[in-house]
């Protein structure tokens, strides 16, 4: 008698910058044969993250803001096959054809506690400048599906971490990074399998 097997979810990471989060997330799943990364794609064929992807043994492609724009044939062949697109610092605005094909199923993770500091212009150092201008007392992440505005989906879960008068915005980042790192990959384990959690979504 054969044991019956599962298909594994599969993830498509898209990235653009250094990829410190697309690591962090295939590292985690790599020991999960119920999960799997068939495939990481940037936006920008200089982008650290394919590096990274490429050393542990994931392929990798390019698609270019303007390709992922004017030809979703290519985009969707290279997605073909997955399950849930995890967006990594991935800076080009995803289009309303692919967020109709996967409804639900696109995931961001935003370096702010939206709905403050979020829309257009704000990614990376930006944000943290942003934050620390303000005078904000804390800061965090936002893990939330991606629909047609920016930065303006569903939240899924937020962390937050207190931000000191002292604080530069490179501390801010620290502060932020290290979230990232502690619950992004957990949070996507938790909606793709319900795997419990260990801390709270906000």
């Amino acid at each position: 008698m054969t044991t019956p097997t599962t298909t594994p979810i599969r993830l498509a990471i898209l990235v653009t910058g250094s990829g410190t989060n697309c690591e962090n997330i295939i590292r985690y799943f790599a020991p999960r044969p119920d999960v799997q990364i068939p495939i990481v794609v940037s936006s920008r064929p200089d982008a650290y993250a394919l590096t990274r992807a490429q050393r542990l043994g994931i392929p990798t492609a390019v698609i270019t803001r303007q390709q992922l724009n004017d030809d979703p044939d290519l985009v969707l062949r290279t997605l073909h096959g997955c399950h849930y697109i995890i967006l990594a610092g991935f800076l080009p605005k995803i289009p309303p054809y692919l967020i109709s094909q996967y409804p639900n199923r696109i995931i961001n993770i935003h370096p702010a506690l939206l709905p403050r500091h979020g829309g257009k212009g704000m990614w990376g150092h930006h944000v943290h400048e942003a934050v620390k201008a303000s005078g904000d007392t804390q800061s965090g992440i936002t893990i939330h599906y991606v629909n047609a505005e920016l930065d303006q989906g569903q939240h899924i879960a937020q962390f937050s971490t207190p931000i000191l008068p002292t604080d530069t915005p490179d501390d801010i980042a620290q502060k932020v990074h290290t979230l990232e790192m502690a619950h992004y990959p957990q949070v996507i384990d938790h909606l793709i399998t319900h795997t419990p959690l260990t801390a709270p979504l906000s």
